[in-house]
């Protein structure tokens, strides 16, 4: 299976941006560890800060990947173009985010993107996104029948 994982806005600087909240391990520290634990998906990684090159990169794999992981980060609550490219597509989509975002500002306890994602995983860190690659392993054809 073919994933991609998108990260937003500010998760560049994962492991030094507000430890407290987001933790101390960059996200690249972590990929090695994904691919390790789902070696049937070939796992690619997008992060942007722009709004348009998120959309451009979603408009790209959108309609031949399995699925798309994405941390939209701030433009979770405040793009409607975000929003308006994710019903676009054919790709399932998992909605992840590293913090409890019910439990932060009133502003972000509202997701503009989540209804056009098949589900949202938020508050377990870096093990948001593993979660969220649970999902598609749920999704691959399982085998039926026993084995002689």
């Amino acid at each position: 299976m073919q994933i991609l994982i998108i990260n937003g806005p500010n998760l560049n600087l994962l492991g030094r941006r507000e430890p407290g909240i987001y933790g101390t391990r960059s996200f690249d520290e972590y990929l090695p560890e994904l691919r390790e634990a789902f070696p049937d998906f070939t796992l690619e990684y997008f992060q942007s800060n722009h709004e348009g090159e998120l959309i451009d990169k979603i408009h790209e794999v959108g309609f031949t990947y399995h699925g798309i992981v994405l941390n939209a980060g701030a433009y979770t609550h405040t793009s409607l173009a975000l929003a308006d490219a994710l019903a676009a597509i054919d790709s399932p989509v998992v909605e992840v985010h590293l913090s409890n975002v019910a439990a932060r500002e009133e502003i972000r306890h509202k997701s503009l993107i989540g209804k056009n994602c098949v589900g949202s995983i938020s508050g377990f860190k870096l093990d948001s996104y593993r979660l969220a690659l649970h999902y598609f392993e749920g999704l691959r054809p399982k085998r039926v029948g026993f084995r002689v």
